[in-house]
């Protein structure tokens, strides 16, 4: 990858929507500071020649929604002559896993992919917050939905952003290249012509708001038509809970009101060994479907120039992201749920030092989810109480958080029990850490310990279990929070424990707690 590098200058830049990292392949940009390779390339063919391809977003809803329907039709189809086969066969009606529902599932995502646009964005939500109550053969086949957008010919974009931004158009000097494209926006980087400041415009598609419903809806038919899901209450809550998350994705005032309000909170945080960055937004030329945001340079945390520094500066941002979360959750009562890799940067000092100044920048919060009191003491409540084995007050924060029904089974509490005890693993006191993950130190060594893997597959067992009980998407916003955590530690190859670092953030809350009671 390095030499490849070297063979050519190739510019960067960070998708607010997405997270992602893309690159321009072979293209020179006019941008004056040297930009920093962060991820794989995204587009398959030089920018020069896509961008020659004009494409406009389909903005009738009702061809492409029975285009689904059309889809919904034939795998409900295909799937119930293979439950009756299945039937014959004498196996469970229920078994989805069969090789003809794994063809159907991949049939659809691929209708889905040919959509493009929300269709795309959707499929992968579904693949987020799906396990609970889709197949596990289509949330597989969803997780594979890529989001390969060709970028939308500048011709076909300037006109609208002109008149969004009216008179401050002509203050900026717009790249008419895109850097990057994603399902919902596209990102150009634009030149302030009064100061030549470089910043990134997040650019949302042309009528985007006016489809998102009609799209949507369309999925659900074609979910209810393929016999994926069954209607019901619950369903009903899930779903409307999805649609108001998909809404927040095209709230550009949400999102940069919530991106001042992260900036704001990490300011208060001490000064520690490892220091937090929110880009600031240029409110001057942000409207309803533009977003302005300071430009940031800096690595993934996969890239090669991260995981060649030294164990301890590895370990200490990874600390850094861990005390970010138990900020956001015992502090601040405000969380950002999305934490993909491409969600932040590491703004790094000299790499050849064995202790640097580092910083982790925050990027992306079109997903916050600013919780209500209540949710938050029952969940502060489980995750204390999972540290200290309190199974009694594990249960009583999980009825809390709507996991298990007051009137559960002691097999049911116990199994929900289990689970949060195996996910909070990596925060246990010392003489509580799996002694087969600990380095000679006796330090818990996050990436060999293989968690996320081992908590997956006991998720799995549990939802099938009858006293399995779906959680609200709150808590399954929390948990994603909570494993992309892990996830981001376990890329860093960090190795410490976390026991004592994580009961200074309980202790503070605890303390709350009483002084309020009194």
């Amino acid at each position: 990858m390095l030499s490849t590098i070297a063979r050519g200058w190739r510019p960067c830049c960070w998708i607010p929507e997405h997270g992602k990292f893309n690159i321009a392949h072979n293209q020179r940009m006019p941008v004056a500071p040297r930009f920093v390779y962060t991820g794989r390339p995204k587009f398959p063919a030089p920018l020069s020649n896509m961008v020659k391809k004009q494409r406009g977003l389909k903005s009738k809803a009702i061809p492409r929604g029975i285009t689904v329907s059309l889809a919904g039709i034939r795998a409900g189809g295909a799937l119930a002559v293979d439950s009756a086969v299945q039937k014959v066969m004498r196996r469970s009606p229920d078994d989805d896993d069969s090789e003809f529902a794994r063809r159907e599932a991949r049939r659809f995502v691929r209708e889905l992919g040919k959509l493009k646009g929300t269709y795309v964005k959707i499929g992968q939500m579904l693949a987020l917050f799906g396990e609970q109550f889709l197949p596990a053969v289509l949330v597989d086949a969803l997780r594979d939905l890529s989001d390969q957008t060709e970028p939308l010919h500048w011709d076909a974009l300037e006109s609208f952003v002109r008149d969004s931004l009216g008179e401050r158009f002509d203050q900026l000097e717009i790249d008419p290249q895109a850097v990057a494209a994603a399902s919902l926006a596209q990102v150009h980087l634009a030149k302030v012509r009064a100061t030549g400041e470089w910043i990134c415009l997040k650019l949302q598609y042309p009528g985007l708001a006016a489809v998102i419903d009609s799209d949507f809806d369309a999925v659900v038919r074609m979910l209810l038509l393929a016999r994926w899901v069954k209607s019901g209450r619950e369903l009903d809550d899930w779903l409307e809970s999805m649609r108001e998350h998909l809404h927040f994705e095209i709230d550009y005032a949400r999102e940069a009101d919530l991106t001042c309000k992260m900036a704001d909170l990490v300011r208060g945080v001490p000064v520690g060994d490892v220091s937090y960055h929110v880009p600031a937004v240029h409110r001057e030329f942000c409207t309803g479907s533009v977003l302005a945001l300071e430009y940031i340079e800096g690595y993934s945390v996969v890239d090669a120039n991260v995981g060649g520094l030294s164990l301890e500066r590895r370990n200490i941002l990874a600390k850094g992201m861990l005390d970010l979360f138990f900020y956001e959750l015992y502090d601040w009562g405000f969380l950002q749920t999305d934490p993909n890799f491409g969600n932040y940067l590491l703004r790094l000092d000299d790499r050849r030092k064995k202790q640097g100044s580092d910083e982790l920048v925050l990027l992306d919060f079109g997903s916050v989810l600013d919780c209500t009191a209540e949710f938050l003491y029952h969940l502060r409540l489980t995750i204390a109480a999972g540290l200290q084995q309190d199974v009694p007050g594990l249960v009583k924060g999980l009825t809390g958080l709507g996991c298990l029904q007051p009137d559960a089974s002691e097999e049911g509490q116990q199994m929900f029990a289990d689970f949060c005890l195996h996910l909070l693993e990596p925060l246990r006191p010392a003489q509580f850490l799996p002694q087969e993950y600990l380095n000679e130190q006796g330090e818990y060594c996050w990436a060999s310990s293989r968690l996320m893997r081992r908590a997956g597959k006991q998720a799995a067992v549990s939802a099938t279990s009858r006293h399995f009980t779906p959680p609200s998407r709150d808590f399954a916003l929390i948990a994603r929070k909570l494993s992309g955590v892990f996830s981001f530690i376990s890329a860093l190859e960090a190795e410490f424990n976390a026991h004592e670092m994580v009961m200074v953030h309980i202790n503070r809350w605890q303390q709350r707690e009483q002084c309020g009671r009194k």
